[in-house]
């Protein structure tokens, strides 16, 4: 497994080495051992508590989400179709706080992405499904939901395709600028 850091701080992109042959592949999508030594914190990745899935159809976008308190770490990887996965970094004290990065997660290179705490995360579905696997650190808590809009104009997120869907919690999220007032980090 090939495990590279991103540009926004302490985001990692862990990409497995499949065996192709005429059956098809195998891979392994996540190692612990490989996530645990890269990241030299032994023990981080039993910390991972609770596996979900989500379905989408072709310019569904889901997001933009994160959790207040602790936050939330996780591990995202499409298991099937593909996505134009975004992350937006809501860290006061990061280096890349405010900045956002996008990745294409799919079923094809199986990638995963390891997302810290203190990071807003959404996507939009570029195939006709797409299937979504999130692994989380703690049980959900649905009091501690924050997200904005997906279509906030201070952070403009290029989303590929129109947007066909989204649902009412998205289409009357907060904006960047009323998130960071909540979270008392705005002007």
């Amino acid at each position: 497994m090939l495990i590279e850091q991103a540009a926004l701080a302490d985001v990692l992109v862990l990409t497995p080495q499949p065996h192709r042959d005429g059956r098809g592949l195998f891979t392994r999508t996540f190692d612990a051992h490989e996530f645990d030594d890269f990241v030299g914190r032994p023990g981080l990745a039993a910390t991972f508590i609770q596996d979900s899935q989500s379905r989408s159809h072709r310019g569904v976008v889901r997001g933009m989400h994160g959790r207040a308190g602790r936050g939330e770490a996780k591990l995202v990887r499409c298991a099937h179709g593909s996505v134009h996965d975004v992350l937006v970094d809501m860290r006061p004290n990061s280096p890349t706080f405010g900045a956002q990065q996008s990745f294409l997660l799919d079923d094809t290179d199986f990638r995963t992405l390891f997302v810290p705490p203190g990071f807003l995360h959404g996507f939009q579905a570029l195939s006709p499904v797409a299937d979504v696997c999130y692994r989380i650190d703690r049980p959900h808590d649905p009091a501690e939901d924050i997200g904005i809009a997906y279509d906030d104009p201070d952070l403009a997120i290029a989303w590929p395709q129109p947007v066909t869907a989204v649902s009412d919690r998205d289409a009357s999220a907060a904006s960047w600028k009323e998130l960071l007032a909540a979270l008392g980090l705005g002007s």
